[in-house]
């Protein structure tokens, strides 16, 4: 039970972090203002680990390299610590394990990309219908336009209605269930 409890407290601790380190790095990469609440908040909150990862990894053009490797080593860590919790003996000499703790965490990384795009365009969805004039409204602008734009293209407005938004989160939760579930589970089946 104890186990559980950590096991459950962990998870979600390193997937919010993830996303924090992620939702930095995809604000930088589509030029999103750090302007407002949101971009304040996620800038105090990584600031911590941001700042001393960008002294040693530089920036590839506009790809903030130390966020995202923050991100991939904040879901590797999970990996470490979920197989600990788990009992299985891991030691860091075991050259078997590595490759798959690396999959695992690099579609750790994707899961969580795929579920900050789900829940911005959630969010988005929401928001404009509520109140469209929200102070983050021009955040999740940034973030979603790279998504609807190649699916408004093909899509037209139907009736004044945009559905770019509902195909983009169908498809999103499709990768998610069809191809990252399906790469997860069998890089588990190693341990």
């Amino acid at each position: 039970m104890f186990s559980s409890a950590l096991n459950f407290l962990l998870t979600t601790l390193a997937s919010l972090l993830t996303l924090l380190f992620l939702l930095r790095f995809f604000m930088q990469l589509f030029k999103a203002s750090f302007r407002n609440p949101l971009g304040q908040m996620i800038m105090s909150l990584t600031d911590f680990a941001v700042k001393p990862a960008r002294k040693l990894i530089p920036s590839l053009g506009m790809i903030d390299c130390s966020t995202l490797l923050l991100a991939f080593l904040t879901q590797l860590l999970l990996q470490i610590g979920l197989l600990w919790l788990r009992g299985l003996p891991f030691s860091i000499e075991d050259h078997s394990a590595w490759p798959s703790l690396i999959g695992l965490s690099l579609i750790g990384v994707l899961h969580a990309c795929l579920d900050l795009f789900f829940y911005a365009l959630l969010l988005q969805a929401v928001l404009s219908w509520v109140n469209p004039h929200n102070p983050i409204s021009a955040v999740l602008d940034s973030l979603t336009k790279p998504i609807l734009d190649p699916i408004r293209r093909f899509l037209p407005v139907a009736g004044g209605i945009d559905f770019s938004p509902l195909v983009a989160m169908i498809f999103l939760q499709m990768l998610n269930v069809s191809v990252i579930k399906t790469l997860e589970s069998q890089l588990l089946t190693i341990f």
